[in-house]
């Protein structure tokens, strides 16, 4: 079969090669899925140059962290039935075992792998994962929308989760809301009462997506107006704000707009560059930073459920052939780009 795959890291999109591998044979509790669709995103770029959880990456590195396509085999242990499901993968694999997946908070499992890192990716003919992590695709949504979803709108969910108490009303603040994962928050957000105030890098970098809350939505501000912007709708600072990007220039902008008793939810790290915290400031203040990272099993049945019923809004941007996977890769760089990039593997 087909796979998209590199056999060293440090190399960009560049280093991808298609190749010809075994059929993969699914084991005790797994699942074989050919595979429709699967999205190209920064983690894999994040993988293939040795960074974050790509430290850990087994090569050859096969691309693909959230195929969606149809079950075709189980392994033993998996019921028969489930063969022919549409399912999309929920990209992080938990241990299962520990205190924190035992109490249904994945998420926070320290021991969790990542498919397209830690194991082969998507980005092929056939995958294989564990049961569990085949996610059925609510009924009447394409494969290439739900792979578009399960990987930002759940971890948005959980950012949200996390956060605690939203007030109906109050202006959030949300970082890098052009991206996937800033757009899912936008839009859950507003369904949630509150008044998002999206932030952007530039004028032009890219729409921010609303949904069916966007009259609850502020206008789009870069980084430069932010200053002016709170003056008029948060002139104490905001309680709540969330950082999509991973970026320290972004999530300080963030973390100064906060007001009393603020909290700060981050998703990502970039690694660009150190981020400095005024001890004192963040002490006296009562301020909160809190790091969020993957999501339950939960976030991502209700994640896909909302995209399902319209409540958050995925856009599907380039779509590429799986032999044009480098193309794809590389369209990751492009800020002016609308929606998700999309391999798309077979019908």
């Amino acid at each position: 079969m087909r796979a998209v795959q590199a056999r060293r890291l440090g190399t960009g999109p560049t280093g991808l090669r298609i190749e010809d591998v075994p059929r993969p044979v699914p084991g005790a509790g797994e699942v074989l899925i050919r595979v429709h669709a699967v999205g190209a995103n920064h983690l894999d770029l994040g993988a293939l140059s040795g960074q974050g959880p790509g430290a850990a990456a087994r090569l050859p590195l096969r691309v693909g962290i959230d195929p969606a396509g149809r079950i075709v085999a189980v392994g033993h242990g998996v019921e028969a039935e489930r063969v022919g499901t549409r399912v999309v993968v929920k990209p992080n694999i938990p241990c299962g075992t520990c205190r924190w997946c035992l109490a249904g908070a994945e998420a926070r499992c320290p021991r969790q792998e990542v498919v397209g890192v830690h194991r082969p990716g998507g980005a092929a003919d056939l995958v294989v994962v564990p049961e569990r992590n085949a996610v059925p695709i609510p009924a009447g949504l394409p494969a290439p929308v739900a792979s578009a979803a399960v990987h930002a709108v759940p971890i948005a969910l959980q950012m949200v989760r996390r956060a605690g108490e939203i007030n109906p009303g109050e202006p959030v603040l949300v970082t890098g809301a052009a991206g996937a994962v800033g757009s899912a928050l936008v839009q859950i957000l507003a369904a949630a009462g509150a008044r998002p105030i999206p932030v952007v890098r530039s004028a032009g970098h890219g729409p921010v997506r609303r949904g069916p809350g966007a009259d609850s939505v502020g206008e789009a501000v870069t980084y430069d107006g932010l200053a002016g912007a709170l003056t008029e709708t948060a002139p104490d600072g905001v309680a709540l704000a969330f950082d999509a990007t991973g970026a320290a220039g972004p999530i300080a902008a963030a973390w100064d707009a906060l007001g009393w008793a603020g909290r700060l939810v981050v998703c990502a790290a970039t690694g660009d560059h150190p981020l400095e915290v005024d001890i004192r400031r963040l002490y006296l203040r009562r301020l909160q930073l809190i790091g969020s990272a993957s999501a339950d099993f939960g976030d991502v049945t209700e994640g896909l459920a909302m995209v399902a019923a319209g409540t958050v809004q995925v856009a599907v941007g380039p779509e590429f052939a799986l032999e044009d996977a480098v193309a794809a890769y590389t369209a990751l760089s492009d800020p002016h780009r609308d929606g998700k990039v999309l391999i798309h593997v077979a019908d």
